[in-house]
This record gives structure tokens, C-alpha cells and sequence, in this order.
């Protein structure tokens, strides 16, 4: 009876924090791939590994922090076996509040991202639209301190030479 009680209890918190959650886990996904579809499907999978490992999540320091990171390794290993047939495709973002510029640049910044690398596309995501430190985007990757600001500078670098590709076509038009 007890264990049952226990049971449930967990299993309520975890419905908590994945009702809590889950829409900025999504936000998320769909930032690293740019498919709402599969965003949907990444988060599912990592919200499923969570819960599977939900006694050690909700006593760690963060368990935001946690999902986040189960998150990104779930992109990161789908990107590593995904098949060559298959084509992002960039839907629409929810919370449009963090996009004030309009639809075209809101496309013009995804579709701009879509050309990164993966792991240089999760280091923008997680240090920029995410707003994490260079230690916590370190550690939710599995890289080194440098290697995230190097990463940064790079990617950055080359998201404002597509974006600025993109921008002046968008201009002209």
C-alpha cells in the first residue's frame, strides 16, 4: 500500500512538471529542429526518458536544467541516425512574443539557423533563445567551457552571414 502511495505521488509529480514543462521543452525542439512535427516527437521522447528516470530528476539541483539536457542529447542522437530522405520543415512558433519583427524575419531567422550544424544550432538555442550561461550550455552538451564559446563565436559568425544573405533578398523584394 505504501509503495503504491509512493507511486502515485511520483507519478502526479511528474505530470505536474511535464504539464509545467512541456511547452518550453517544445519550444525548444522545434528551435533545435525547425520541424514542428518532430519537435513534437522530441519532446515526447525526452518527456518518456525523464519519466523512465524520474526518481533521480526530481531530486537533482534542476530538473529543468535535466530535461533540457535529456532534450538536446534526444536532437543531437536523432540528428546523428537520421536518414537522408528526410527534410526539415519550418512551421510556426508558439509564444510569438519573443518574435516582434513579423513573419518574414521570424522565417528568415529559422530558416538561417536551419544551416547550422546541429551542435552549433543547440549552442545558439540553449545560450541565446534559452538564456543559459556558458557553464550550464556546457554541461547540458557534454563540452568544455571553451569549446561553447568558440562554438558561440562561430556560429554566430556564420547565422549573421546567412542572415545577411537572406535579409538583403528580403529587402529587394
Amino acid at each position: 500500500m505504501i509503495g503504491s502511495r509512493s507511486g502515485a505521488q511520483s507519478k502526479r509529480e511528474f505530470e505536474e512538471f511535464a504539464h509545467a514543462r512541456g511547452t518550453a521543452l517544445f519550444r525548444t525542439a522545434l528551435l533545435l529542429c525547425g520541424d514542428w512535427h518532430l519537435a513534437e516527437d522530441l519532446t515526447q521522447s525526452a518527456l518518456a526518458r525523464i519519466y523512465s528516470s524520474w526518481g533521480r530528476v526530481r531530486r537533482a539541483d534542476s530538473p529543468e536544467a535535466y530535461a533540457r539536457r535529456v532534450l538536446v542529447r534526444t536532437y543531437l542522437s536523432h540528428r546523428r541516425l537520421r536518414r537522408t530522405a528526410e527534410r526539415s520543415a519550418i512551421g510556426e512558433l508558439p509564444e510569438r512574443e519573443t518574435f516582434t519583427e513579423g513573419p518574414s524575419l521570424r522565417i528568415t531567422l529559422l530558416s538561417a539557423l536551419a544551416l547550422l550544424p546541429p551542435r552549433d544550432r543547440a549552442v545558439l538555442v540553449l545560450r541565446y533563445w534559452e538564456d543559459r550561461g556558458v557553464e550550464e550550455t556546457a554541461a547540458e552538451l557534454g563540452l568544455n567551457v571553451g569549446a561553447v564559446r568558440t562554438r558561440s563565436l562561430r556560429a554566430l559568425n556564420r547565422l549573421r552571414a546567412h542572415l545577411g544573405e537572406q535579409l538583403t533578398g528580403l529587402g529587394s523584394s
